[in-house]
């Protein structure tokens, strides 16, 4: 079926661009701009949108989740909540943070840069990639369906240590369906994780443009490669703890359970061997980012840059080598709590290369002071002062008298909170004016860089003190007698001042995108290929598929620009030759297969087997379906006039 092209159909083009090279920035000949597009989307641009919508809304949810804590331990004998539902607001807190906005706010960048960065169209699968949306929203749905249903909320903490998630534990203050719901959702989650990091896996090694060797590959999408390597290889391990979870609770076996021969520390080795690689799962892609804005607002590139890439390999192998550090006081013995021990202090080593290869590149640079690398260089000094707790723990001694305290709280905040979070803010104000075409105000940016960074400091660093003075983690309050109310205090003001900062961000984001100051292609003068499009960036994303010459792809076209120019010009006929840029089509059927998860999910979390079987049924049927659809698609032909241009059929 042909379908003409117009100029009313044209999207995301830059005005500043010559009328011949306007008429390739069209929309794709089945683009609508209702919820219909959006559910049946497969441009990893939109999908990559929705992932940060979706994690941004569960960062607000978990951060309100957090002033819950922080308001019950403001002062001592508090009352504002019970302990039942501190217990379960510190479960849900740590879940949602980790599983339902750092890693999906990750791939949200993952989604909509890294195939930029590549010089491809798309990923490898774009339905595939669709469908691990809906399979994440279908997970984050399960595992909050207890702030509308009588079930009520998981209360066994993020980590589920057997033998709290047995039945005798769960039914005792919420519904029997609390933990069910909490298992059934990390599973799917687990496979939209699985799906989307092997689609990943295959679009850098297989889509990369002409010329990008993989020593050529921007540091983001080395990170994004690591990462989806860690998530392969570290989620099957928990995925057979959850099963053997689910098994125990529902079929009666006894993995678990100490009165059946069960060994609830096997919990916690199958736990800890994803929950480690899980910590690199959350900050590597931090560091990706830092590295892709470090040398662009320094004006140079990036100092060390094979040693980056390697260090980040080395993070990624010997995180799988020390997950016993979690357990220094589960009596493993001397030998094995020598050896994580060890290992400990050795993965330090190449964190420590990043962090001296990024002051390599800030050292006698052109610094620019602009609010990303605000964000980028206090990423640097808090994730070194997390890094630094954490090097502490490494000693079996120290970690026994830290355990379990608030000073482990503190560690673990500055490094993923201090860390991932201001990586990620860093990377929406970096990516923003890409995204969407506009620029956010310094001035407003910076205010919320330093309300953050204010608020940060003061709700974390007096953990460290209330730790060393033996301040339990999990306890929903204390006496006053103890010595700990000041720090707690201070603590409170701090997450209040960090909340407004917070609010303060997203209301500049939402300000910028309807308000903000437009802004032509590359405003920071990028090194990486995102910066050489329109933006908001095409459907078809480039004109001419690049060819890489160096590693800073973007600065080789600026200062070689005649060359560039015949190979695109040479590019372009060969493209029309072949019948011209040939796009993915819209489908339903992911979305109806993650619909038929979610359902299925649900009902076996409620033990209604009958529910569950037509939610089984409704995901075959997709799944099926999806199978025979064919590989569609339609032809682009950005040759032609604006009138003329056409496509092919689908």
């Amino acid at each position: 079926m042909d379908q003409s092209l117009t100029k009313s159909d044209f999207i995301g083009h830059d005005d500043h661009a010559p009328a011949a090279k306007r008429s390739w920035m069209f929309a794709r000949p089945d683009h609508k701009t209702g919820i219909v597009s959006w559910l049946t989307t497969v441009d990893h641009k939109r999908i990559g949108f929705l992932y940060g919508i979706t994690a941004l809304f569960f960062f607000l949810v978990g951060g309100a989740e957090a002033l819950m804590i922080r308001t019950q331990l403001a002062v001592p004998n508090n009352t504002f909540i019970s302990a039942q539902t501190y217990n379960e607001m510190f479960t849900m807190h740590a879940t949602t943070m980790i599983f339902l906005a750092v890693m999906p706010l990750s791939a949200a960048f993952f989604n909509y840069i890294m195939p930029l960065q590549i010089g491809a169209r798309d990923v490898a699968f774009p339905r595939l990639n669709g469908f691990a949306f809906w399979v994440f929203l279908a997970g984050a749905i399960i595992l909050n369906v207890g702030f509308f249903h009588k079930a009520g909320l998981p209360d066994v903490g993020w980590f589920g240590y057997a033998p709290m998630t047995a039945k005798a534990f769960s039914s005792e203050f919420v519904g029997d369906n609390s933990t069910d719901l909490w298992v059934m959702g990390l599973q799917v989650l687990g496979v939209s994780s699985v799906v989307g990091s092997l689609n990943f896996l295959v679009t850098i090694i297989n889509m990369r443009a002409p010329g990008l060797t993989m020593m050529r590959l921007p540091v983001f999408t080395w990170m994004t490669l690591f990462t989806a390597f860690l998530i392969v290889l570290s989620f099957p391990a928990i995925t057979i703890a959850l099963v053997e979870v689910m098994m125990d609770r529902n079929f009666g076996t006894n993995f678990f359970e100490v009165s059946g021969g069960g060994l609830p520390i096997l919990w916690q080795h199958l736990f800890w061997v994803f929950g480690h690689p899980e910590v690199y799962i959350l900050i590597l892609p931090a560091m990706g980012i830092i590295s892709e804005i470090l040398p662009c607002f320094s004006r140079k590139p990036l100092f060390g840059y094979p040693i980056v890439v390697f260090s980040g390999a080395v993070i990624g192998f010997l995180g799988f080598g020390v997950w016993s550090h979690h357990m220094f006081t589960t009596g493993m013995g001397t030998v094995a709590t020598a050896a994580f021990s060890m290992a400990t202090m050795t993965i330090a080593v190449p964190t420590g290369v990043k962090i001296f290869n990024w002051i390599g590149t800030l050292w006698k640079g052109h610094l620019m002071m602009r609010t990303p690398m605000m964000f980028a260089l206090g990423f640097v000094w808090m994730f070194m002062t997390g890094g630094m707790s954490g090097i502490m723990h490494s000693a079996a001694p120290a970690d026994a008298q830290q355990q379990d305290s608030y000073f482990i709280v503190a560690h673990f905040h500055y490094v993923l909170i201090g860390g991932s979070i201001f990586a990620l803010l860093a990377g929406i104000h970096y990516w923003f004016p890409l995204m969407f075409g506009r620029k956010v105000s310094e001035k407003a940016g910076k205010w919320s860089f330093w309300i953050i960074f204010v608020g940060f400091n003061l709700t974390f660093f007096p953990m460290h003190f209330l730790g060393l003075n033996g301040m339990p983690r999990r306890t929903f309050t204390y006496d006053g007698n103890m010595g700990w109310t000041s720090a707690n205090q201070l603590a409170t003001l701090g997450s209040y001042i960090l909340g407004i900062g917070i609010a303060y961000y997203f209301i500049v984001m939402i300000y910028t995108y309807f308000k903000g100051e437009k802004v032509g292609r590359d405003p920071w003068d990028g090194r990486t290929l995102e910066w050489s499009i329109p933006n908001p960036p095409p459907a078809h994303n480039f004109d001419v598929t690049p060819t890489v010459h160096a590693r800073d792809a973007f600065w080789y076209e600026k200062t070689h620009q005649a060359e560039i120019a015949a190979e695109k010009a040479k590019k372009a006929a060969e493209d029309e030759a072949h019948g011209g840029i040939h796009m993915p089509s819209n489908s339903w059927f992911p979305f109806i297969t993650a619909a038929g998860m979610l359902i299925g999910s649900l009902c076996f979390a409620f033990h209604y087997i009958p529910g569950a079987i037509v939610g089984l049924g409704i995901t075959f049927f997709g799944a099926w379906m999806w199978s025979v659809e064919g590989p569609g698609g339609y032809h682009l032909h950005p040759t032609k006039s604006d009138g003329d241009a056409s496509s092919a059929s689908h």
